[in-house]
């Protein structure tokens, strides 16, 4: 499934971005609104008048999502929920957690196919990626956000950045995230200090640019790796990964771990020689 929406990315000419500050920390929430007119406060020190569309990929956590929904911050524009099927009652919870809860049912598999989905459905100027098994922390989405309009152009979550963590992280995937990071790192030149985890956010201006085309969870490494390839400014922000709460993982570590070192190579294939065409056919000035 190839992603396409909206126009497409210009690195040169990126949007201004939107940030409303205000004087003290303590103040009267209906006048600060009312003054800022279109802009929605994020915190009691900033404010912004973009919107914002929260990807949930869902596969049977209803026992998980009303702790998900609960760390929702309030100024979310939308929360989209892509539901993989699911068996039990994950569509009627979401729908009585939050009544305006956007719900697309997923035609392929996959939790790469399944946040195609939601990008595609979702309206918002920010799109931000959450897991719905409790892992990532909602309430740490204002500082994808913050960096966004603080002039990223796509945020990354890190475990590994100062500030970060993980409760789940077990040696085995710890060690398959540092080779994968490493070749990533050696091969595009690229900085990163976390690839594989989920928590993501971006422009949705940029979908076109990023063109993702996998179905599995290697699309979080593919976010990544065109994120950078494509020249977009790239920001980490510290981010601690939970225990799941309730069930069991749908991630296979050396299935999965295998198609990511693939789709690794196969991208910098593809890199090399949209590189190689470049130089022998120079742009005129």
């Amino acid at each position: 499934m190839t992603m396409s929406r909206r126009q497409a990315s210009r690195p040169t000419e990126r949007r201004v971005p939107v940030l409303a500050v205000s004087e003290q920390r303590v103040f009267d929430q209906a006048s600060f609104s009312a003054g800022l007119g279109s802009f929605q406060p994020v915190s009691d020190t900033l404010a912004l008048a973009a919107t914002v569309s929260v990807i949930i990929p869902a596969l049977n956590e209803a026992r998980n999502l009303p702790h998900v929904f609960d760390a929702l911050p309030g100024w979310i524009t939308e929360v989209v929920l892509v539901d993989g099927q699911s068996t039990d009652d994950t569509v009627a919870v979401a729908r009585r957690l939050r009544p305006d809860v956007r719900v697309v049912m997923q035609q392929g598999r996959g939790k790469g196919d399944a946040l195609l989905a939601g990008f595609a459905a979702s309206k918002g100027d920010i799109i931000v990626a959450l897991d719905a098994d409790g892992s990532t922390d909602a309430s740490e989405i204002v500082r994808f956000v913050t960096a966004l309009i603080a002039g990223a152009d796509f945020v990354k979550g890190s475990r590994f950045a100062c500030g970060g963590g993980s409760a789940d992280l077990t040696t085995t995937r710890r060690l398959g995230n540092r080779i994968l990071r490493t070749l990533v790192n050696k091969l595009f030149g690229t900085r990163y200090t976390d690839l594989c985890y989920g928590y993501n956010a971006f422009w949705a201006r940029h979908l076109d640019t990023l063109a993702l085309n996998c179905a599995g969870f290697e699309v979080e490494t593919l976010m990544n790796i065109r994120a950078a390839t494509a020249g977009l400014v790239v920001h980490e922000v510290p981010s601690f990964e939970h225990r799941r709460i309730h069930g069991v993982s749908n991630l296979r570590i050396v299935m999965d771990g295998r198609r990511i070192a693939k789709l690794i190579i196969r991208e910098w294939l593809v890199h090399r020689r949209a590189e190689a065409f470049r130089d022998r056919n120079p742009v005129e000035q």
